[in-house]
């Protein structure tokens, strides 16, 4: 379909031009265009036409690559910049970088061999005997081969058998008369389901991607049980019910930070009232940096308000892409500072690598630069101190020459293409990049917090949609639960187990010491 649209394209330019130049040449045109006139016209026609046939074609290219292929964006420098001419383009200039390259040279490591098999995984111990064996033979040893086996998980039922007594010489009407053992806490206790599957369910929707009706089908097929939908959400229900004051915690501790990266996604919600239609709204993700906390909050639209009651108590700086929204909270507050996504602008040129090969490899090759040091302070292991020493002697001339280039460039580019647009955008993102060159700890891009995203973009091919916008709540607190187990490196089902054996009986004042980043990592 898209080369159909592409072909169809090309054919309408095509009489187009040929139209145009007709009248340009045409004996009787009302004109009266000298023959030197009729060349300048023609040779602006021209041009005109080639810049409009590169925006489609950049186009066509955008479709392309989001119906056939993936997001990557790797840049390969080439060797454009200084063998090529802006022929048939308007004329960017592209200076020499100031700052010095930072290149890395992969040695190819020698292949450490098969790892070592866990330790804690239970062995299975198999002696074979040679054929053969005669009574003059004595054992000298043992040769040792270990492989993996896989059983299948077990469904456990558990039957709990309560003892009851009763006193020989009962006095009447006295309690105590006869006894009986207690059950153990139960996280639903009118529910048959313990901890340890209750955490089995969550983890593998929301870790594994695993929707409630595939691990319905898994039951059945595995273990022959038929586990009934309305079952499994009234479990789900339960437990978010029970985990909404560590959910309130957990978003406390997210805002107690001078340093915020936030970004939003969408995600299909069936309207309460019309079952066949559904509303698209969206969850908000805050991350703390710092403390590695994450915090899923969903709202049904993707307006100021949801950021604007989470905001409205914090002072710093908020790392963002340039969603216009982010500006109004941070107008709205005295106290709130932007810091850009350098991810961002980088992708800009990066779409326009083929409409303008030489300005956008200019660009890649100058932030590549950046994103090579800040590699290099990482791997040195540098403090925030250090980070921002060195930032301010290698990244900090090189940006301020880049950021000079971009707003020469955009005053006198006139295309509207996609060197235009990445020039554009820029200029208008370039400034908020300035706290990176002010505090060490700031990131130069929020894609940490994209990454979090994810699991979210995921879960929406395989769930497609929330039943209700209450459901889309009870999902905003278990990824938050769960991408907060992955930054802490924490196991998320040995923590959701934990945590639903000790919620119920844990005093509400201390409930931090069950958030994922206080669990023992196993």
């Amino acid at each position: 379909m898209v080369l159909l649209i592409h072909k169809a394209m090309e054919v309408i330019i095509s009489h187009t031009v040929f139209q145009e130049f007709l009248a340009i040449f045409e004996p009787d045109s009302p004109q009266e265009m000298k023959p030197e006139e009729q060349l300048l016209a023609a040779a602006s026609l021209l041009q005109k036409k080639e810049d409009t046939i590169a925006n489609l074609q950049f186009e066509v290219n955008q479709l392309k690559r989001m119906l056939f292929k993936g997001r990557g964006e790797r840049f390969v420098p080439s060797n454009l910049q200084m063998t090529l001419p802006f022929e048939d383009q308007e004329v960017i200039t592209v200076p020499e970088p100031v700052t010095e390259k930072v290149a890395y040279e992969r040695v190819k490591k020698k292949h450490p061999g098969r790892n070592a098999l866990p330790e804690h995984i239970p062995v299975e111990e198999i002696i074979l005997e040679p054929e053969g064996l005669t009574p003059d033979m004595i054992h000298i040893g043992d040769e040792i081969t270990e492989t993996l086996d896989y059983k299948s998980p077990v469904l456990l039922k558990r039957r709990y058998i309560r003892r009851k007594y009763a006193v020989k010489n009962p006095v009447e009407d006295a309690t105590g008369n006869i006894v009986i053992a207690d059950l153990p806490a139960h996280p639903l206790p009118k529910a048959i389901a313990e901890a340890s599957l209750l955490a089995y369910l969550w983890s593998s929707k929301f870790v594994d991607h695993l929707p409630f009706y595939r691990q319905i089908e898994m039951f059945r097929r595995q273990f022959g049980w038929e586990l009934h939908k309305a079952t499994l959400n009234d479990w789900f229900s339960a437990c978010c019910t029970l985990l909404q004051p560590l959910y309130e915690c957990h978003s406390k501790q997210v805002f107690e930070t001078d340093y915020l990266q936030i970004d939003e996604s969408p995600i299909k919600v069936l309207e309460d009232n019309k079952p066949e239609s559904s509303h698209q709204g969206f969850m908000w993700v805050y991350r703390h940096p710092i403390n590695n906390l994450v915090l899923f909050d969903y709202r049904k639209g993707r307006g100021k308000s949801g950021p604007m009651e989470r905001l409205s108590s914090f002072k710093g700086t908020i790392q963002c892409d340039g969603y216009a929204v982010y500006k109004t909270v941070a107008k709205s507050s005295n106290g709130i500072r932007l810091m850009g996504c350098m991810a961002h602008i980088r992708r800009k040129f990066f779409e326009a690598k083929n409409h303008h090969p030489q300005a956008a490899e200019y660009a890649l090759g100058e932030i590549a630069n950046w994103y090579a040091h800040e590699r290099k302070y990482k791997e040195n292991g540098l403090s925030p101190q250090e980070k921002l020493l060195r930032r301010q002697e290698d990244i900090k001339p090189g940006f301020d020459a880049f950021k000079e280039w971009v707003e020469t460039q955009h005053k006198n580019i006139l295309t509207k293409g996609a060197i235009g647009g990445a020039l554009h955008y820029a200029v208008n993102q370039l400034p908020l990049i300035e706290p990176f060159f002010e505090d060490g700890r700031i990131h130069l891009d929020n894609n940490a917090i994209e990454n979090k995203i994810r699991p979210l973009a995921l879960g929406r091919k395989n769930f497609l949609f929330a039943g209700s916008h209450e459901g889309a709540k009870r999902i905003a607190m278990m990824y938050s639960f769960f991408a907060s187990c992955k930054e802490a490196d924490v196991n998320p089902y040995a923590w959701m187990t934990d945590t639903l054996n000790r919620i119920g009986n844990h005093p509400i004042n201390k409930l931090s010491e069950l958030l994922p980043g206080n669990f023992q990592k196993l």
